[in-house]
Formats: C-alpha cells, structure tokens, sequence
C-alpha cells in the first residue's frame, strides 16, 4: 500500500533540504516520488511528522564481535593498553556473545543504521547478521608480522567462504600488525569485486614504530617478544609502509586517521584514487583521548565516511552520536556530517544504488530526527526509524 509522508524538513543528501517536502513510499519502503510542498498539492492523506526526515545512516566501520566488552575496557588509556585489555577479556562463553550482538544489532536498527562495514576474526556473527534487517559487509581481518603468511591467508580465505552467502572480503588488520609478505598475499586473493578496510594512524606510537623503532609500540612488540621487521625503524612512517601494498583496483578505506597529517594526505592521493577516510571521533576519544584532524580531511577534498568502532571503544552505537561529537568539537554542520553519515559510506561500499540518499527507486531507510531549531543535534535530539 502506498503512503506519503512529510516532515518540515527532507534531506535527500544528493540535492538541497526541501521545507516541507514530501516522499511517496510503496509498503517495501521503496521511494516512488520526492515532491515539494507545492508539486504535493491535491495528494490526500500525507501523514506529517514534526522534525527533518533523512536516509539511513552507514556505518562503515564496527567490531560487532567485540558488543559483550561494553563498559569492561578503561578510558583513555592508548590504542596499546586498550589492545591488552581486549586481548585479556575478550574470551567469553559463546551464548554471552551472541546475545551481546543481537542487542547491538537491534541497537544500531533503532538508530537509523541501514547498512554496516564489520571487522571479524571469527564466524560467530553470521548467525546475527542473516537474521538482520541491517546490510552488512564482513572484513575479514588478518594478521601476522614475524610467522608465515601463507597459513594465515588459507585461514582468512576459509572464513571469507564460510560467510556465504553474505558479503565478505579479506583485509589486513593494521600496519603494525602485517608483514609485507601477508599483504602480498591479501593482494593475491583480492578481486575487482572485493573492498578494503585497514586501521590507520590511530595512536603516536604507531608511526614512531615505523619511523623510529621506538614508542609505545616498540615496547609492546619488546613486551611480547615479536621480533621489529625492516619496516621499522626505516624514517618512513605507517602510511607509507602500508598504502603502496594495497590493491588499487578496488575501494579501500583508511579507518580512524587520528594522527594523519598533510604530507600523508598528499602521499595517500598520489598513491591511491579509490581511498575514503573513516572517522570514529568517539572511539578515538575513548580510547586515545584524541581526535583527527577533521577540518585538513574535509578542506582536502577526501570522501570522508563514520564509523562507531566497538562497544569495546564506545558507550553506543550509535552515528548521530558520531555526528554531535564532530559537530561539538570540530564544528561540522549537520548537513555536512551527514553526506559522511550516508551516501559516502554507501559509495564505499557498493551499495549506492539503494542506500546513501533520498531518491526515486531506492530504499534506503527512511529515518526522522528531532534537530534544534537552529539545526544543531543536542543531547535530547531524538531519532526514530520510519521505514
């Protein structure tokens, strides 16, 4: 059955906000029209809801595996202390897990989310996600520095296949943690089909790793008896070490880019045409105290996409919640947040055609939001799915 609905703003995302527009709906959720108020003229029964009226939000990065850790990892202790502290608690009885990534799937539903960019090292989230009303995209993530990569890539290729039929693709974990070998290895598996994902310049530690072999990461590597490579210690920081590996036929995405300058921007570009930068201010705050700089991302140009991270490095699932960060600390609009928040992670993704923004033909979630007159999120904006 069809409806129209109408709020006081539309954001379609793609063409200017329009003041009481109006968006016809099949019963799929399916958009058949976007009217203005004046086109809407004589259409009977439009159903108004006070607030604006956007697409689905795309969260481009999270660690669904890592729900059951909420509220058991401390703050602000650096990216090195929160890797012991996940690696010392992650362990968990199986039913405890899972019930923790059902709640958290459900959790970013209720929040607008319509499609999700996940890390797994495991299979233990197909279930929740064949279930699920969200789209996801499962990064299956390797790693390995100082042991053959040929064991480590034969797993990663099992896992990817026992994800069918959901979408999957195999990706290297973080500079830090991949040797040159295994990205070669990753490149060998990646098809014109596939998309990338990679942790990038999250903590200080990691680029004086590579430039310096000190910091940090150094110590933890020393803590752990993993052996440095060539790479570091070679005055080249992480982004150079890594971004040259990656396939370029293929979208990638550089995750958190917390200490990623302008000389690393103007590398990234010369390097790769396919890149997008995720940000996950409140994870970069939870776990490092600290934040990108937004303001050299957005001025240079670069498809800029959000991510929550885990409910280990997060207390919601939430990309409004992303989007108020930004907007209180960096000063990003609403309307430029939420290009980030939709159809830039739906292009990443491959998923554009029907997620990402308010168009005839697509069903890309319709979700409503109670913004402050003067179009700021505040801590008692609501949001609520529709369709």
């Amino acid at each position: 059955m069809e409806a129209h609905i109408t709020a006081d703003w539309i954001f379609p995302v793609n063409s200017p906000p329009i003041k009481n527009g109006v968006i016809g709906l099949n019963e799929d959720g399916s958009i058949f029209a976007i009217l203005s108020a004046e086109d809407a003229k004589g259409i009977e029964n439009i159903k108004h809801y006070d607030g604006i009226i956007v697409p689905g939000f795309i969260n481009t990065h999270c660690h669904l595996e890592l729900s059951h850790l909420r509220g058991k990892i401390e703050e602000k202790t650096g990216l090195t202390a929160f890797i012991k502290q996940i690696l010392s608690q992650r362990q968990q009885p199986e039913e405890e897990i899972i019930s923790a990534m059902q709640n958290a799937d459900t959790e970013m539903y209720n929040n607008g989310i319509v499609a999700v960019g996940d890390i797994s090292n495991l299979l233990i989230s197909k279930s929740v996600k064949l279930k699920s009303k969200i789209y996801y995209h499962t990064f299956v993530e390797v790693f390995g520095f100082n042991r053959p990569s040929e064991p480590i890539i034969v797993a990663g290729v099992e896992l990817k296949k026992s994800f069918e039929p959901l979408k999957a693709s195999i990706v290297p974990h973080a500079p830090y943690s991949v040797s040159a070998s295994l990205f070669n290895e990753i490149e060998k598996v990646t098809t014109v089909d596939d998309i990338l994902s990679i942790h990038n310049q999250e903590t200080i530690g990691e680029n004086e790793l590579f430039e310096n072999g000190t910091g940090k990461f150094a110590d933890f590597f020393a803590e752990l008896g993993i052996a440095q490579s060539d790479a570091h210690n070679s005055g080249a920081n992480s982004l150079k070490y890594h971004l040259p590996k990656l396939s370029k036929k293929v979208n990638t995405l550089l995750v958190h880019n917390t200490f990623s300058s302008k000389a690393d921007v103007d590398f990234a570009k010369q390097t790769h045409q396919k890149l997008y930068w995720c940000l996950c201010p409140n994870a970069n705050i939870y776990i490092e105290n600290n934040l990108p700089d937004v303001d050299l991302l957005k001025n240079e140009g670069l498809k800029i996409t959000l991510g929550t991270d885990s409910l280990a490095s997060n207390h919601q699932l939430s990309i409004l919640a992303e989007m108020q960060t930004l907007q209180d600390q960096k000063n990003i609009s609403f309307e430029e947040s939420l290009k980030w928040a939709t159809i830039n992670g739906a292009e990443f993704l491959g998923i554009n055609s029907q997620y990402g923004s308010l168009e005839k033909g697509k069903k890309p979630g319709i979700v409503l939001i109670s913004l402050a007159e003067d179009g700021m999120i505040e801590k008692e904006t609501t949001i609520k799915r529709l369709f």
